[in-house]
């Protein structure tokens, strides 16, 4: 399941693509946040420096389909850890004592002596 999708379908006038275009490669060249206006709702995305790009053409139907789709990975926040980082942290600190080995278990099922690993 996806975090979050948003899709808008509507026409739209040359002048008023050109704008959402415009605000997109605004932010591609300045870096920083992209408002889109999407009618009533206004769209916010943090566009970082490196992303990946595909651009697909497609005619058919009698229409020409154009899509430019940029994606790039979630940034990790860069607040201070939270409960759950800090506990999955400490578990990895955390030293387990070894079980006592009973006597008479030296070797495991495959045949091979088990090592016993001391901390």
């Amino acid at each position: 399941m996806k975090d979050l999708k948003f899709e808008q379908k509507r026409s739209l006038s040359r002048l008023e693509a050109a704008d959402q275009l415009t605000a997109i490669a605004a932010a591609l060249r300045e870096g920083g946040d992209v408002e889109l206006e999407l009618g009533a709702v206004t769209l916010s995305l943090r566009i970082p420096d490196d992303l990946r790009g595909e651009l697909e053409v497609e005619v058919g139907d009698g229409e020409i389909e154009l899509e430019i789709e940029f994606k790039w990975p979630i940034a990790p926040a860069r607040t201070a850890p939270s409960s759950t980082g800090a506990a999955k942290a400490a578990t990895k600190r955390k030293s387990v004592p070894a079980k006592p080995r009973r006597s008479g278990q030296g070797a495991s099922r495959s045949g091979k002596r088990s090592a016993t690993k001391t901390s």
